[in-house]
């Protein structure tokens, strides 16, 4: 079977490069090695799938510390604010939510993946389901894609829209590198990003904290000169094996970072009172603490943070929770608050990269045509999404990576197939 452009993979820029392929008038097919198209969107966002950001183009890139700058140029051609239009042309109303989340109104990811499915039907997509791809052979004027049951498709131009290794229920289970390698590209290293931390601290180790929230802190990634490298203010979670939450998935892959570079602990900072001043909050305790002699420290400064911390830091501090007001020596005091806004723990690694949300690492950008997404090593090949060294936080970032460089490499696709004659 011949075809114009092949598109490998059925995630989010999967769909959107099939999609552009189609509108630009090439003979394209899908090929997706699961039973289902678009299996991570259809879990993104809670299953509400977060489909773009709204921030202006320069926060968006800022959200995207992986790589984002490699975007400027795709993002001069289509942009986060151009998939907005796109999904709403196609009938799918998009509501803002906190921090420009772009949410579909109906609450459903399963709006935005059927709509989708139906635009590549509309453009006569063929869509292979269940189809795993054995190998990828590339030759001087088209390219062959060797299915796992021998059958061979030939087409002038592939994208490679696979994913990367992270999530590996919905199929990114990394078959895209091998073929990027044997076209001759570079892989760089691959680590988890947006993934839960692990610690060996006692307080980890003996439970103290497990299961407790912490609202809106801020939580510190220090170097290992103890000088801050990123701060997130967010929400977190102490968990059995260490801590996670939004805050501790926006800092992971500064730690991450950190342990690749040899460091067998990296140490962060927790700030539960971030609009608080420790100088004020010092002073309010001990006024409060003079007009309260007889009342118990617990009670005098239960509800400024959780009584489950609370009761850990009094008792880090040698201080008996029931211990009257007046016992208590400024000093003890002064301790105290300062762990509350500095309380500082080592992490000592991550889940691994399968149990992260997104993949770090990829074909590296620097082979890679930026407002085409094609490869600057193989004529007919090209690359988008995840597979690719670029990655971002969760909230929108990551899909609307995935969907402006799926856009470009479909339309591009199609563009240097339709140069060959016979078209």
């Amino acid at each position: 079977m011949q075809y114009d452009v092949v598109v490998i993979g059925g995630g989010p820029s999967g769909l959107m490069a099939a999609i552009a392929a189609a509108e630009n008038g090439a003979k394209t097919m899908l090929i997706e090695k699961g039973s289902k198209l678009g299996k991570k969107l259809a879990i993104s966002g809670g299953g509400r799938c977060n489909v773009t950001n709204r921030l202006p183009q320069e926060e968006v890139i800022k959200h995207i510390p992986g790589n984002g700058k490699f975007l400027y140029s795709a993002f001069s051609v289509f942009n986060n604010y151009d998939i907005i239009d796109f999904f709403e042309k196609m009938g799918v109303g998009l509501k803002e939510e906190d921090h420009g989340r772009m949410f579909p109104v109906s609450n459903s990811a399963k709006t935005v993946v059927n709509a989708l499915i139906d635009k590549l039907h509309e453009l006569h997509v063929e869509v292979y389901l269940n189809t795993p791809v054995k190998a990828v052979h590339f030759d001087e004027s088209e390219h062959t894609i060797i299915l796992s049951d021998k059958e061979k498709i030939t087409t002038k131009a592939v994208v490679i829209a696979v994913g990367g290794k992270a999530v590996p229920h919905t199929g990114s289970t990394g078959d895209g590198y091998s073929w990027a390698k044997k076209a001759g590209h570079t892989i760089t290293e691959l680590y988890p990003t947006e993934v839960a931390l692990t610690s060996t601290e006692a307080f980890i180790k003996n439970k103290s904290l497990q299961g407790l929230s912490l609202r809106n802190v801020a939580l510190t990634v220090l170097n290992k000169k103890n000088k801050p490298i990123i701060t997130h203010q967010m929400d977190m979670i102490f968990t059995h094996f260490g801590v996670s939450g939004p805050a501790v998935l926006r800092c992971s892959q500064f730690v991450v970072k950190e342990f690749m570079k040899g460091q067998q602990h990296v140490p962060m900072m927790l700030d539960v009172l971030p609009e608080e001043n420790e100088h004020k909050l010092v002073e309010d305790i001990l006024s409060s603490m003079e007009a309260n002699p007889k009342k118990s420290i617990k009670n005098l400064i239960k509800g400024i943070i959780p009584e489950r911390l609370l009761s850990y830091l009094l008792s880090k501090n040698n201080v008996n929770e029931e211990q009257k007001a007046g016992n208590i020596s400024k000093e003890s005091i002064r301790s105290i608050v300062h762990d509350i806004k500095n309380f500082t723990f080592d992490v000592h690694g991550s889940l691994p990269l399968e149990k992260a949300f997104v993949t770090g690492g990829g074909v590296s950008i620097k082979e890679i045509v930026p407002n085409t997404m094609q490869s600057k090593i193989m004529h007919g090949l090209y690359f988008c999404g995840e597979i690719l060294d670029i990655h971002g936080y969760t909230g929108g970032y990551n899909i609307t990576s995935a969907l402006v460089t799926g856009r470009l490499a479909g339309w591009n696709a199609a563009d240097e197939a339709s140069l060959y004659t016979g078209i």
